[in-house]
């Protein structure tokens, strides 16, 4: 099926953005939704999707969940990691900025893509993102990723799950990780953006309907 065709009938009986930000809000709040590992054992992974040009309304949302975390009402830390500015962080580290922009003039994007993900060992299991996570999660965490969108197609959103968190210790095992996702996912099928299919995916659930 197309992905504009998906995301129509995806989005055409879907409640507001408040109306869905309340129920993933009231789900972090319950004791249980900490303490499982989600359906029938699976990880205890959430999906957050939303169309695009709601990126800014999400960011305030996600500013007030953290702070309103700080005052102190909760017994549980929200953890924001964006993507996006991990991997700059990095890159700006290692000197590797200039180069990526000599690598893009001279190979194209999909040259800087092999580059970057080389350098952040993506693709084994003690990668940098995995380390990055495990020493600022601590213990009774909701984890929440945001950056997905600014990172396409250096990162995307198959790869976050699948070599990411996956590779995560055990004793992860039952912290519950909200992915924010600029685009449409259905459980079965990723579209970032509602332009471009990723990797099909069934392993996370969408925290609000």
């Amino acid at each position: 099926m197309a992905a504009q065709t998906v995301s129509r009938e995806y989005y055409k009986n879907r409640r507001s953005l408040s109306e869905r930000f309340a129920e993933m809000d009231e789900k972090i709040k319950v004791p249980s939704f900490r303490q499982s590992t989600g359906k029938a054992n699976e990880v205890n992974y959430w999906v957050f999707d939303y169309p695009p040009e709601q990126e800014l309304e999400v960011r305030s949302h996600i500013e007030w969940l953290k702070k309103h975390n700080r005052k102190g009402f909760d017994d549980y830390e929200l953890i924001i990691y964006d993507l996006y500015d991990i991997i700059i962080d990095r890159l700006t580290e290692k000197g590797f900025i200039e180069k990526t922009k000599k690598l893009e003039s001279r190979g194209g994007i999909q040259r800087v893509v092999t580059a970057i993900q080389r350098m952040l060992r993506i693709t084994d299991k003690d990668n940098y993102l995995v380390h990055y996570m495990e020493e600022h999660t601590p213990e009774n965490a909701v984890v929440l990723i945001t950056g997905i969108g600014k990172c396409y197609p250096i990162l995307e959103a198959p790869e976050v799950f699948n070599k990411v968190l996956y590779n995560l210790p055990q004793k992860f095992a039952a912290t519950p990780v909200i992915l924010f996702y600029p685009g449409t996912y259905t459980e079965q099928e990723l579209v970032v953006f509602n332009e471009f299919v990723e990797d099909s995916y069934y392993r996370a659930f969408r925290i609000a309907r």
